[in-house]
């Protein structure tokens, strides 16, 4: 098993109370590097510039699911390849580049210019993975709700989105939505016969990745699993534009318990639908937000969490999900 994590970063993340993904705006440009870093090595390092990044945080303190996902690597022992789309600062994690620039506001008239450019490097790159069983993919984005529900919008579904935080923002992500739609000239489901054109108006690189590895994995006869919430819907309904094999969404039960119309979507988009319930409780502070409503997915965290109740593991994920935060909360190096 590979997990493949797709990071990048995009301008509307900075849209004030869009994301919990950073103690504070200005660190959210940090999250993605960092989360690479945590995902390959167990916590931040120094990136090539010499930055340490800060391990991430929401506002009110609730831990990256980077620390859920490397708790489950480090229990299973399964490879992970980060894929460099549009980060906005250096990471020391090793990446392969999809030559992405950061995206930009969806509010502009072109989110990603290079959207097409972007998803055809990535299915190259999905046909090139070793075929070595079934490919999790997962993502790391701030602000990433905003622009899937910009893709879905423009594509013509119908689906709420999820929320890195406890209130669900819709309504500010469903105005930023309509502005960048009105910006590129789309109406509502305008795009519905080229998902890459939704993308490119308002989506972010991220998506464009995970589509393009996706769909060539999925040319490559291997299966794949979308590892995370309502991004990776609309990363889904992109893939639709392009194959009808198999695919797997994997996510959390604060997901799926947030997102009224999440399984009827999946259905919709022939997507496989698993949700992981990881039993967390209230007595560790890495697990207490997270039943509170704050993050509740990413960094492929409900494929890896899917993955450990398929191993009967999920006993030992939880225990070590504590010896992840610990370690890092301690500033203890990999």
């Amino acid at each position: 098993m590979r997990l493949v994590l797709v990071a990048g970063t995009t301008a509307v993340a900075a849209v004030e109370g869009i994301s919990a993904a950073g103690a504070h705006p200005a660190l959210m440009r940090h999250t993605p590097s960092a989360d690479a870093e945590i995902l390959v090595y167990g916590a931040p390092v120094a990136a090539p510039d010499g930055t340490t990044h800060p391990t991430p945080v929401s506002p009110e303190g609730c831990p990256t699911p980077a620390v859920m996902t490397r708790a489950a690597r480090e229990v299973l022992g399964f490879d992970a390849t980060v894929v460099d789309a549009g980060l906005a600062a250096p990471t020391g994690a090793p990446t392969v580049s999809l030559d992405a620039a950061p995206g930009r506001d969806v509010r502009d008239p072109e989110a990603v210019p290079d959207a097409h450019g972007i998803f055809e490097r990535g299915r190259r790159l999905g046909r090139a993975l070793p075929d070595d069983g079934p490919l999790l993919l997962g993502e790391t984005i701030p602000g990433g709700t905003t622009t899937a529900l910009g893709v879905l919008t423009a594509l013509g579904h119908e689906v709420g989105v999820s929320s890195s935080l406890p209130e669900n923002p819709l309504a500010l992500k469903r105005e930023v939505v309509a502005a960048g739609l009105d910006a590129s000239d789309l109406e509502p489901g305008e795009a519905a016969d080229d998902p890459l054109d939704a993308v490119r108006a308002v989506g972010d690189p991220v998506l464009a990745g995970v589509a393009g590895l996706a769909v060539g994995a999925l040319d490559a006869g291997v299966e794949v699993v979308l590892a995370g919430g309502t991004q990776l819907v609309a990363a889904g309904a992109v893939v639709r534009g392009f194959s009808d094999a198999p695919l797997e969404l994997a996510t959390t039960s604060f997901v799926a318990d947030s997102t009224p119309d999440l399984a009827a979507a999946c259905s919709t988009l022939a997507l496989d639908l698993t949700v992981t319930d990881p039993g967390f409780t209230d007595d560790h502070v890495a697990t207490r937000h997270y039943r509170a409503g704050v993050g509740k997915e990413g960094v492929g965290m409900g494929g890896a969490l899917a993955l450990a109740a398929e191993h009967a593991a999920l006993d030992d994920t939880r225990e070590r999900i504590r010896l992840v935060y610990d370690r890092l909360l301690d500033g203890e190096g990999p």
